[in-house]
This record gives C-alpha cells, structure tokens and sequence, in this order.
C-alpha cells in the first residue's frame, strides 16, 4: 500500500487539476478588479484604489503564469478551447485585462508601464482577431460556429476597445498616430458590438435556451456598450486635431446610444438571473464568468463618469461617481466567493 496523501500532494494535485482545467475567461478577474479599482478612485477613495491595484497586478501575474503553463503543459486542453466557439472568444479577456491594467496604471503615472502591456494587448489582439474567426470559419466539423454563439462573443468588442482606451490614454504622445489608432478601434469596436449582437440575439431566439446556457457571461453584453462608451468620451477629450473635429458628433452621438442602451439592458440582465436561479432553480455559486458580471458594472460607472465629464452633465458624472460603491459591494462578494472556493469551502456563494 502507497502512503497516505499528504496535504501538500492534495493542494499540488489541485493546482495541477486547475491549470488543466482553466477557463478561458478567467483573465476577467483582472478586467473587473482593475476597472472596479479606477471606479473606486474616481469615487475618492484613493486608498481603497491602490489596495485593488496590487490585487490586479498580483491576478494578472499569477493568471499569465496560469495560461503559459497550461500551454506548455496541456496543450491539448488548451488548444481545444481556443478552437471551440463555444469558449474561444473568452481569450479576449487576456487582451481586455491587460489594457485595463495598462490604463490603471497610467493613472498612476506609469506610463512606461502602460505603453508596455499596450504593446503585448495589442499583438494578442492581433493574433485573436484573425486567428479566431480564420480557425472558425474554415475548420472542417459538422456544426457551425455559429452554434456555440453566446455571451463570451462580445469579448471580442470589449478587447477592441480596451485598446482605443489605453491609447488614449498615452496622450499628449505622437498624437496624430495615436488618435487615428484610436479613433479606427472604436469605431471597428462599434461594428463588431452590432454584429455580434445580432449574431448573440439570433442564436437566442432561434434556439431554446437553457438556465444553465445563461451564464453570467452575458453581462458582457452590457459591458461592451460601456467601454465603448469610455472610448468614445476619451476620443472627446482626445486634442482637436481634423481628425477628431470631423468625427466628434459620431462619437458623442453614439456613445450617448450606446449609454442609453446599456442602461436599458441592465434591468434585463437582472430579469435573466431572476429566472435562472430563482425560477430555474440553478444554484447560486462561484464559477469564473461571475467576473464578466463584475466588470461590466465597474464599467459603466466608469464610463458614466467619464461620458458625463466630457460632456458636461453633472447627474452623469454622479451616477458613475455613486455606483462605484454598488460595483465594488458585488466585486467584494464575488472575490470572497472566490477564495472560499480556492480554499475547499462550500461553494455557494453569497452574491
């Protein structure tokens, strides 16, 4: 007979089960604490700001130690998810958390920093944006990519954007080269929010929908349309070159579109969650697309502010400036969900 496992063979042995087995998305923890960290700045409470960027920042280094691994060591799983529709898109969050970690920190001042992770956001981008939709559309199945359409797909929206939104905030740098970047991914970011929203909304009526399909995923639908927003009032503070003057009434104009129907979309959202667990009966408890919940509330009070800011209205700047503390409340209790699922305790969660 072997001996019996110790603690330490236990915890290895769940370590190594869960880089095997990491979601895709799980990069949405750094998307949601980093946003929830500028959200809580912008609130004033400066203390509480940085508390939250050291947990970004520690995230972001232990979830890319995560993914590499995974990569090197189980290829096969790895590669499975990223050629999978179903779960491919979740990779964006890789490009989503990094720019949002790269915008925290040019807040702070470090914008070397920022210019860095912009960098290897943007190449991720790169290789995500062609490589994903190339692998869908010409792989050899009997299903289409379309089947496995969901709420992960507006990852593709939210990376896009991040990425106009870090580079804004690089400014006053080469400044025509910057805008016109910023300026071209917003508005492929806009495209990409229309069509794939169409592609998310046919699926769903299309296709039954089953309670435990309606994961928190589906938040991104709200979240996509507040950073674009966030981009679109960064391109409004963005200096008056003719570039920025010519699409300035697009941008106002559809970045207050895009905040009416995020704010439109919300009371849904919860609609969803009420028939899923109360009504559906699926159990309430830790899974990693909680976080794709959590980011877009941090967002849209983010973007409330900002949009509020650039075009000068009081009661939106207020409302960004108050939800942060509701955005915070829901991150606090998913983070302690979080831990009491890494540390063995009962799973059902508290928020």
């Amino acid at each position: 007979m072997g001996r019996p496992a110790s603690d330490r063979d236990i915890a290895l042995a769940r370590a190594l089960a869960g880089v095997r087995y990491l979601h895709p998305g799980y990069f949405a923890l750094v998307m949601a604490t980093g946003i929830i960290s500028v959200a809580v700045g912008v609130a004033g409470a400066g203390w509480l700001s940085a508390f939250l960027l050291v947990v970004t920042i520690a995230a972001f280094l232990v979830l890319a130690a995560a993914y590499g691994w995974r990569l090197i060591r189980y290829r096969g799983e790895f590669l499975a998810d990223a050629t999978d529709s179903r779960t491919a898109f979740g990779f964006f969050t890789i490009v989503a958390g990094t720019d949002v970690l790269g915008t925290r920190l040019a807040a702070g001042g470090y914008q070397a920093a920022t210019a860095v992770l912009l960098v290897v956001a943007g190449l991720a981008w790169l290789l995500l944006s062609y490589g994903l939709p190339l692998s869908l559309i010409t792989r050899h199945g009997t299903q289409s990519a379309l089947s496995g359409v969901n709420g992960t797909w507006f990852l593709w929206t939210v990376g896009t954007q991040s990425i106009a939104v870090a580079v804004t905030t690089l400014l006053p740098g080469p400044v025509v080269l910057l805008t016109a970047v910023a300026v071209a991914l917003w508005a492929i970011g806009v495209v990409l929010y229309l069509l794939i929203a169409g592609l998310v909304l046919s699926g769903m009526f299309q296709s039954p929908v089953d309670a435990a399909g309606l994961t928190p995923a589906y938040w991104v639908f709200m979240g996509a349309t507040a950073i674009s927003v966030l981009a679109g009032a960064q391109l409004l503070r963005a200096p008056a070159i003719p570039l920025v003057a010519a699409v300035r009434p697009v941008v106002a104009g559809l970045s207050v579109m895009l905040w009416a129907f995020g704010t439109w979309l919300i009371p849904l959202l919860i609609g969803f969650g009420v028939w899923r667990h109360l009504l559906r009966g699926v159990r309430l408890r830790y899974e990693p697309p909680l976080w794709s919940m959590v980011f877009p509330l941090g967002m849209y009070c983010v973007a409330s502010h900002a949009l509020g800011g650039a075009l000068h209205v009081p009661w939106l700047t207020a409302l960004g400036r108050e939800g942060a503390w509701v955005a915070f409340a829901v991150w606090a209790a998913v983070f302690t969900a979080m831990i009491a699922s890494f540390a063995g305790l009962p799973r059902q969660s508290s928020c």
